[in-house]
């Protein structure tokens, strides 16, 4: 396999995507937390400011409840919404932009078309839709942002009746109509790829760095449809498969994150080859999980965890691996015996999520493995510590409740301490443990100061 991946990416010129630390990107846990619950629409099982409703659609000029007395049928959907204080009973107001955490920590270049036009894009696992800001919007929307200009592409053809829209839990939509074109990920070229152009981004959507999404889930839950019937478009990925552009050996991409707090180490995505350095110096061979992939999503057993040790059964428990979140959600069972492990931790119902005073060293956390298949891997200390509370006096935890989930979801939280190959062809993920050599729970560049300063990213100096 190494063998056949070296030549390959000789012959073609391949190279590591770059991942880049957004650093207009700010930590915040609590909107973290709201934009999982946005993106998964779960119920929470903690109490706290947001929640899912039922609401009644509204359609049409006659009242609601004028068309249920005429015989009509009310519909209702479930819609997040907030309350302002434990006591307020059934008053929720909206949940806006702000309330979320809209922005990418990760960011990679990409080239679509001919000549190639360079766009930022959010790169996904827990998606199949790759999206692009696009001149479509017009040029007040994309201010400030690359925008692909079909027009200005000679190898983008429109195609007709294709539509795409994200919609999420709070009503937020992106969407727009599709074209084919060429995309280049790290010098390999992918033609005939389905390019998702927006033409509106509601604020959830447009207020981000990045300039569009590019998904690495499994093509089935892409959100095209033609003429109104769903018709999901291959991903990046199936399509480097499809059209032979990698090799049997190859179908297959790679991603190492790093930690802000670690100013030497550079993240990336590799595609059609694996970093063999790296699998070398972790001292251990690539471990594999197979992966059931029937929701669309990378999903696998995940019956166990362990704390400072002692071993925590999760029989029948699954997990999915989620570039495109932020923290780690697990069961309630298994998030109480973690926190209870943390000197002064405590559940926040202001912050929806469990916290831990900044006064807590690193030796006092517990050592924390979450399985894999059958094998157990350690999330870093440092990444139990996720973002300062706003009153600054306590970290909000890297590790959250999954509510009614009934599965994992492990982001980065849990993927910054491995190097993961995404293996697509063989449906399966191989693992190796990528654990700094030192924890620090220093704040991290892109939080808040601990004074309560903004830090200035280009000077590292803090600015009243």
């Amino acid at each position: 396999m190494y063998a056949a991946q070296n030549k390959f990416k000789e012959d073609r010129g391949l190279t590591k995507v770059k991942i880049i630390h957004n650093k207009n990107y700010q930590r915040h846990g609590t909107k973290s937390y709201v934009h999982s619950l946005n993106r998964y629409r779960f119920d929470p099982t903690k109490p706290g400011p947001y929640l899912h409703v039922d609401k009644v659609r509204t359609h049409g000029l006659l009242p609601q409840e004028l068309k249920a007395a005429l015989g009509g049928v009310v519909h209702t959907e479930r819609t997040l919404v907030k309350k302002n204080d434990p006591g307020d009973d059934g008053q929720t107001a909206e949940v806006t932009a702000e309330d979320q955490q809209n922005d990418s920590m990760y960011i990679c270049e990409v080239g679509i078309g001919e000549p190639v036009q360079k766009l930022l894009l959010d790169f996904d696992t827990g998606s199949a839709d790759t999206w692009v800001r696009s001149t479509l919007e017009g040029k007040a929307a994309h201010s400030g942002h690359s925008a692909f200009d079909p027009k200005k592409s000679k190898t983008f053809v429109k195609m007709s009746g294709k539509k795409w829209k994200i919609q999420y839990g709070d009503g937020s939509t992106a969407s727009g109509d599709c074209g084919s074109d060429t995309l280049i990920i790290g010098n390999l070229a992918i033609k005939k790829q389905t390019i998702e152009c927006a033409a509106k981004l509601s604020r959830q959507f447009s207020q981000g760095t990045s300039d569009g999404l590019l998904g690495l889930a499994w093509g089935k839950i892409n959100t095209v449809t033609d003429s109104g019937e769903a018709d999901p478009q291959a991903t990046p990925v199936e399509n480097m498969i499809k059209q032979d552009d990698i090799p049997k050996e190859a179908e297959l991409f790679t991603s190492a994150f790093y930690s802000s707090r670690d100013k030497n180490a550079e993240s990336f995505y590799t595609f059609g080859f694996i970093d063999q350095d790296l699998v070398k110096k972790s001292g251990q061979d690539l471990h594999w999980t197979q992966v059931d992939n029937k929701e669309g999503f990378w999903s696998f057993s995940s019956e166990s965890c362990s704390i400072n040790g002692e071993k925590v059964t999760l029989s029948g428990n699954t997990a999915i691996a989620d570039t495109g979140t932020t923290l780690a959600l697990l069961s309630d069972k298994v998030v109480e015996k973690l926190y209870d492990q943390i000197p002064g931790a405590t559940y926040d119902w202001l912050n929806q999520g469990y916290i831990f005073p900044t006064t807590v060293k690193a030796d006092d956390l517990p050592e924390f493995k979450v399985a894999v298949g059958d094998q157990e891997y350690l999330i870093q200390k440092e990444d139990l510590a996720f973002a300062l509370t706003d009153d600054k006096k306590n970290w909000y935890g890297g590790i959250q409740s999954r509510g009614m989930m009934p599965f994992d979801i492990l982001g980065d939280t849990f993927l910054k301490s491995v190097y993961v190959v995404w293996d697509q062809g063989n449906r399966r993920l191989g693992l190796v443990p990528k654990i700094e050599a030192t924890q620090n729970l220093e704040p991290p560049p892109e939080s808040p100061g601990a004074d309560g300063t903004e830090k200035d990213h280009a000077t590292d100096e803090y600015l009243v």
